[in-house]
């Protein structure tokens, strides 16, 4: 290197500054060590003050690529002993106690006996050697159980062997494991997901069926994919045709409603968000049986494509919906005490009712509507038309729209 014309500590500000010319070229470290002592020397080191000490480092740093932790070291050396003398100390590295062979041994134990547990492994890798007087196994038999996972995670097992493990549940902090309280309160909705089948690898439609616990009253909205962007709106849509207010949303722990997006949507409406607990299969039992008694019996299981969503949605609007709040009786429980102290379920014949009408039966019914919804509204749907011509409007709906959706579909001979 070409240093020449760096000869004060100014020249040093100006090359630091950029405004001073200097050839650089590639030097041996036995040079570069002694360069620095050169410039420590030229400048004086021992004799400056701290700030012309710290503009000498700067410059050093720069021209010599070393870190400045390094370069202090070079200093501390070069103030105790006068002189920079390179200790060359060449590292051997951690003697390898286990081979390649055992690697790959390790990997063809683990593809004979499926991959047992770290403690399973290595007591069949001491049972080889001890017992069966198997010698390759020597060294393995004295392996610890952390550092033979180690080896599972080495690149020359994994050459070997390839081990897939199946996609592990993740915990998810949203929403609070608990069955919900209604107290005889509405608002309190179970909501669940039936898919219309896959036909040739091509998906079929989502339904989205919420259940209100207290009053069975159910809204049922169909979704081409059950990702963010398709199912945040049909939620909003879902929400919108209950007549009370939302106050609660239960679902399983299915990723389609346990994740940010819904809890933002619950959160903006003020709806709390709860799962269902591990080892409790009846949390979620309402809803699951309404997807049996109401989906299941009125659409079937037959494929129907994703694209179709939009026009089910219409037919759950004015057809599905309607009938089964307003002219579909369903079966509520009563609960009475057992001489134990349990709670029985019955259901009477005298306790079968529409959700509407067990609604109404609710004291002061007209405390839990929404703004803008008033009892005379649901009365005039209620009595629009009967039971027989709400069931015969339904089917002829159905029909044309079954029509509509499979006449699309290549008839076969």
């Amino acid at each position: 290197m070409n240093d020449t014309p760096i000869k004060t500590l100014e020249h040093v500000r100006q090359f630091l500054n950029g405004n001073k010319a200097i050839e650089f070229s590639i030097e041996a470290k036995e040079a570069r060590y002694a360069w620095i002592q050169a410039m420590l020397l030229r400048f004086h080191y021992r004799q400056l003050g701290k700030a012309e000490k710290g503009l000498v480092l700067d410059f050093l740093q720069k021209v010599s690529g070393y870190s400045r932790i390094q370069l202090k070291r070079l200093v501390q050396q070069y103030v105790q002993n006068g002189r920079l003398h390179r200790r060359q100390r060449t590292v051997q590295g951690f003697r390898r106690r286990y081979t390649l062979e055992d690697i790959q041994l390790l990997a063809q134990t683990d593809e004979l006996h499926g991959t047992l547990s770290g403690p399973a492994t290595k007591k069949l890798c001491e049972r080889a050697w001890v017992r069966f007087r198997q010698s390759e196994y020597h060294r393995l038999a004295g392996i610890s159980v952390s550092y033979l996972y180690v080896l599972r995670h080495s690149s020359r097992y994994r050459h070997v062997r390839q081990h897939f493990d199946k996609t592990r549940p993740t915990v998810s902090r949203l929403g609070e494991r608990r069955q919900p309280q209604p107290n005889g309160q509405p608002g309190y909705l179970r909501v669940d997901t039936v898919h219309q089948g896959d036909l040739d690898g091509v998906k079929g439609v989502y339904h989205i069926n919420a259940v209100d616990e207290v009053t069975q009253f159910e809204i049922v909205c169909s979704v081409e994919k059950i990702s963010e962007r398709y199912l945040i709106p049909v939620l909003e849509a879902l929400f919108e045709q209950f007549p009370f207010v939302i106050l609660a949303f239960h679902a399983d722990n299915g990723s389609e409603y346990i994740n940010q997006h819904v809890v933002r949507l619950l959160n903006k409406l003020l709806i709390e968000l709860t799962k269902s607990r591990s080892r409790h299969s009846n949390d979620n039992a309402l809803v699951e049986s309404k997807n049996g008694a109401i989906i299941r019996k009125q659409l079937g299981y037959v494929h129907i494509p994703q694209q179709w969503a939009s026009q089910l949605n219409v037919f759950h609007r004015d057809h599905l919906n309607p009938y089964v709040n307003f002219h579909r009786p369903c079966f509520f429980p009563v609960v009475s005490l057992d001489a134990t102290g349990k709670a029985r379920k019955r259901y009477p014949y005298e306790a079968m009712m529409t959700p509407y009408d067990k609604f109404t039966s609710l004291p002061n019914p007209k405390q839990y509507l929404k703004p803008g919804r008033t009892l005379q509204q649901l009365d005039d749907i209620a009595t629009a038309i009967s039971d027989n011509d709400a069931a015969k409007h339904l089917n002829a709906a159905k029909f044309t729209l079954y029509q509509i959706i499979f006449e699309q579909k290549p008839r076969t001979a």
